[in-house]
């Protein structure tokens, strides 16, 4: 990650957009060309050198101006389709009894071209300018070897309009992640880990299959006595949710691994998105229906920017006459019939293993995120182990109760009244392994005991590894 360059293009450049004319002008020429003047052999004929070269022009010019930003890497579907229309264009030349070797050998070549582009824009290698020859080669090959030079038009035109997109790339200099292969919507994929955590996803296939126990209790004199001064501050409904929410934060800025997901047998990192799950009631009654909000947190958030995101997403819901998106889009999918409905779930898990699921449906899923935290204590009961879900990605999920007292024996024969809140959680042991799990709550149940550095952002956020 340290060493690539991420590649984008500003649809502000002029270039950019002199290259989507080129396309558009390719495209229309090869029509009137192949069409208008030449004529069609038949279906390949049609396919090879007039839908096929149009569909790769078309697609270049689409993703460069509407993903060319973050996604320019894709721009290599283009190319690839590019280089199959000129293996079939040079398939047509004769070369005499040499004609199945040098069609192979420029089979080979465009396998080359394209394997090249792939790699150089996905930042692997770091110099752009060797995309200038690379996708010269073809088209001067063709023109060498065709007599009508009126019928490279659209192929001069399309291969200029990548040669102006090369000339437009600039590179991110923000410091920040771009995505590039393997990556998803929701999350960068981690190429470095340890054999045994990319083979293990293969053998404990179901999230269920690795799911881990595990059961603690935190003393809080320090945060009953945080709350009481948060709320004379005028926070009036700050509580041990936000306090609970903001540690967690400030031990992944400590221990990044922990905002990990597994999806399609792959680990994936969320960055700086920590994505929070929440079951809430509009009313405390047994007739009133549930439903789930996400906020969006981040490891530089303290415990008042948890409280604000937090706060305004639960009253966004309470106080909306209609249902969350959520609730729509769970309730669209009970309308389809029964059959029907058990098709689309499973093709929503494939959509989802391959990372292809649209980006609003990850947003209303509870079954997409970081953690899942539940208060039992709102329940009047003790904490639950809640099983994780083998839909989705959601890799931890968080129970507290509500709080005990204990009469504890002191060292001096005294006998103190404390009080405690017990947590429970459930993890999934793919995305890392016990010692960092320990490590992460022994940290997270430190920052419970003095939540008042809670009050700044911490002083540094780690990354996670490539």
């Amino acid at each position: 990650m340290k060493n690539r360059k991420h590649y984008y293009v500003s649809n502000k450049n002029v270039l950019t957009w002199l290259m989507v004319l080129c396309m558009v002008c390719s495209a229309v020429a090869r029509i009137v060309l192949f069409v208008g003047v030449k004529g069609t052999d038949g279906a390949p004929e049609v396919w090879s050198q007039i839908v096929l070269p149009i569909a790769a022009a078309v697609l270049y010019a689409l993703i460069t101006v509407i993903s060319g930003k973050e996604h320019f890497y894709k721009t290599a579907f283009a190319v690839w389709l590019i280089c199959l229309y000129y293996c079939f264009v040079f398939a047509g030349f004769s070369f005499g009894h040499f004609h199945t070797m040098v069609v192979s050998l420029f089979c080979a070549l465009m396998l080359f071209i394209a394997l090249a582009y792939t790699f150089i824009t996905c930042g692997k290698f770091l110099v752009s300018w060797l995309l200038l020859p690379v996708l010269v080669l073809p088209l001067v090959a063709q023109i060498y070897l065709s007599k009508a030079y009126t019928l490279q038009i659209p192929d001069a035109l399309m291969i200029l309009g990548c040669l102006l997109t090369v000339l437009s790339l600039h590179v991110h200099t923000d410091g920040q992640y771009h995505p590039t292969w393997g990556d998803r919507s929701d999350g960068r994929r981690i190429h470095t880990l340890p054999a045994m955590a990319q083979v293990s996803p293969y053998i404990m296939v179901e999230r269920q299959d690795a799911s881990n126990l595990f059961a603690d209790s935190f003393e809080v004199t320090h945060v009953e006595r945080y709350i009481r001064a948060k709320r004379r501050e005028g926070y009036t409904s700050f509580g041990i949710m936000h306090v609970m929410l903001a540690a967690y934060c400030r031990a992944v800025a400590k221990y990044p691994g922990l905002n990990r997901f597994l999806s399609g047998q792959k680990v994936y990192s969320r960055g700086n998105d920590i994505q929070f799950c929440l079951t809430i009631k509009k009313e405390m009654n047994t007739s009133s229906p549930d439903t789930v909000i996400k906020v969006h947190l981040s490891p530089y958030d303290t415990a008042i920017d948890v409280y604000n995101k937090l706060n305004a997403e639960v009253e966004k819901v309470k106080n909306a006459p209609l249902d969350s998106n959520f609730d729509n889009t769970a309730g669209a999918l009970s309308l389809v019939p029964g059959v029907v409905l058990k098709f689309v779930v499973w093709l929503l898990k494939l959509m989802d293993y391959f990372g292809l699921l649209p980006k609003f449906l990850l947003e209303v899923s509870p079954f997409h995120g970081s953690v899942f935290f539940t208060s039992m204590g709102s329940l009047g009961i003790p904490p639950i182990y809640h099983h994780l879900y083998n839909f989705g990605n959601l890799p931890v999920f968080c129970s507290f109760g509500l709080k005990r007292k204990a009469y504890e024996l002191q060292e001096d024969g005294t006998v103190l009244l404390r009080k405690y809140v017990d947590l429970k959680a459930v993890t999934d042991e793919r995305i890392v392994d016990g010692f960092y799990y320990a490590t992460f709550f022994k940290y997270f149940k430190r920052v419970m005991q003095r939540p008042e550095q809670l009050d700044n952002p911490p002083e540094e956020v780690l990354s996670d590894i490539d």
